[in-house]
């Protein structure tokens, strides 16, 4: 008594054909093949977003160094005087990126990753 019979596969079929009208049954397949379409993107995209989600939770964490900024005030006396400092300040600032960028190096030959 569970399953359908030939006899009752057709009478559901009838009852279709007889609500909807043999014109408006293929416009409403293709409906519903769009939406179970769409679904079906929608959920396989949810499923990517956790994914996405899990890998970066599980990433390392980036190691940085806080410093603190310089005490010094500009005169501004002379604009010799300015221009010097400035390029001093330049300078001493391009040295500082470059032992962090060889620190950043060296932990990463440590941790055994490449760029």
């Amino acid at each position: 008594m569970g399953s359908l019979g030939p006899l009752e596969i057709g009478l559901i079929i009838l009852a279709i054909l007889l609500l909807f009208g043999y014109k408006k049954l293929p416009d409403a397949s293709r409906s519903l093949g769009r939406s179970l379409r769409i679904f079906k993107g929608e959920m396989k995209g949810m499923k990517d977003d956790d994914v996405r989600t899990r890998d970066a939770a599980q990433a390392t964490p980036v190691r940085a160094e806080i410093v603190a900024p310089t005490t010094t005030v500009p005169s501004t006396t002379a604009s010799g005087d300015l221009t010097a400092q400035l390029h001093e300040e330049a300078r001493v600032a391009e040295a500082r990126a470059a032992e962090l960028r060889a620190r950043a190096e060296q932990t990463r030959a440590a941790d055994g990753t490449a760029r």
